[in-house]
């Protein structure tokens, strides 16, 4: 009687290729601010909670919103950057003017 044997480095490989991932990016906010951060892509939106001096956020996606002015320049532009929590891309330095994420839906 014969016995298949798994190849366990070669399963753990296929497994390994057929999981696309992505690296998360993390940005840091402008230093010596402590960051609003909002329950909408605006200025209007309520605060949920505000971001310590030296943070660094995660951007899911951007939208447009309330035209703000910080650190960074003046822009429309608001990061996701948990469900239901932006932040005005003005304070967070993405090395870019524009859009560097999906838009949100």
């Amino acid at each position: 009687m014969s016995v298949d044997r798994v190849d366990e480095a070669g399963a753990a490989e296929a497994v390994e290729e057929a999981v696309t991932t992505t690296a998360l990016h993390y940005y840091p906010v402008a230093p010596g601010v402590r960051l609003n951060v909002r329950s909408g892509p605006g200025t209007t939106y309520s605060i949920v909670r505000v971001l310590a001096e030296g943070a660094r956020v995660p951007i899911f996606c951007q939208t447009p919103g309330s035209t703000v002015t910080g650190p960074y320049g003046t822009t429309r532009i608001w990061d996701n950057i948990n469900d239901g929590e932006y932040v005005s891309d003005a304070y967070v330095k993405t090395g870019a003017d524009g859009y560097i994420a999906p838009r949100c839906s």
